[in-house]
């Protein structure tokens, strides 16, 4: 599932361990260790590297050639507009890779009608704001941070006075409370960390608690709902994996389970693919 470059963001180059990209008017480098290649522009211009530290979960600093505004700066993805910035953690506040992905689920509501959707990690809103336009978003992190800049996001797009519940809350513990409510909904989106801990100080732990929080969110779903997109980032997992633990949780319901990775194409002719996470995702065209 590849993403392409739009008007505020593009892959620019990669190779060797890292990437260029453009966010609207700044261009990085950050570092991407499935960049194995050579680059193919002899020279990147940056303003800010983030350069890594040695440890291998994380860790590591940005090192700015021209000032970058350190509150941020507005980008938009179609009607979504949002706030970019230079995080701790490498990335700028939002995953472009993600693009195709409110792509395909705004096709799988399109003339749903009023379509109840729930985004569980939902981290600075992009994606919420995305699937506001069909209906009802239940929207949860366990950031109060978070879920502040989600709602931020909103009022610079216009879009605070859209049905949007912002949540600040563990997901598992959300979901599972959602179930006993006898809650449903006709899609969900989630993109569950390796590791976090929730607003109470709840572990979480991807390979030991994936599977529960999956079988909530079918609980959720009915013969009448249209999808679940599930991405995993940074472990050391094959799609398979994921695809399998949908297959059995969602061997009741019709519909389809596919996976693959998720990827960013290079800017400009015979531009290559960097991938960026696995995905695996079932939908139901009803």
């Amino acid at each position: 599932m590849a993403g392409a470059a739009w008007d505020d963001y593009g892959l620019i180059d990669s190779g060797d361990g890292r990437k260029l990209e453009r966010y609207g008017p700044h261009r990085f480098i950050r570092p991407d260790t499935q960049a194995l290649w050579r680059p193919r522009l002899e020279r990147w211009a940056s303003d800010g590297e983030f350069v890594p530290g040695s440890d291998e979960d994380g860790g590591g600093r940005w090192q700015f050639a021209h000032p970058v505004p350190q509150e941020g700066w507005p980008l938009a993805w179609n009607e979504v507009r949002f706030t970019a910035s230079c995080t701790p953690f490498r990335h700028l506040g939002f995953f472009p890779d993600m693009a195709p992905v409110w792509d395909w689920m705004g096709e799988q509501l399109e003339g749903r009608g009023d379509a109840a959707t729930m985004n569980l990690f939902g981290y600075t809103g992009v994606g919420t704001l995305a699937l506001s336009r069909f209906g009802p978003v239940t929207h949860v992190d366990a950031s109060k941070k978070s879920v502040a800049q989600a709602r931020a996001n909103a009022a610079l797009a216009g879009m605070d006075d859209r049905p949007v519940r912002w949540i600040v809350d563990d997901a598992a513990k959300f979901a599972a409370r959602e179930v006993r409510r006898g809650k449903r909904y006709d899609g969900i989106i989630l993109d569950p960390p390796k590791f976090g801990r929730g607003p109470e100080g709840e572990v979480w732990r991807l390979e030991e608690h994936l599977p529960g929080l999956i079988e909530h969110c079918r609980a959720l779903l009915d013969d009448d709902s249209r999808f679940l997109f599930l991405t995993v980032y940074a472990v050391r997992m094959s799609s398979l994996a994921l695809a399998g633990l949908l297959d059995e949780v969602f061997a009741d319901l019709p519909g389809r389970i596919e996976h693959g990775d998720l990827a960013m194409r290079e800017e400009g002719e015979g531009g290559r693919l960097l991938p960026t996470a696995i995905f695996a995702r079932w939908s139901n065209p009803g």
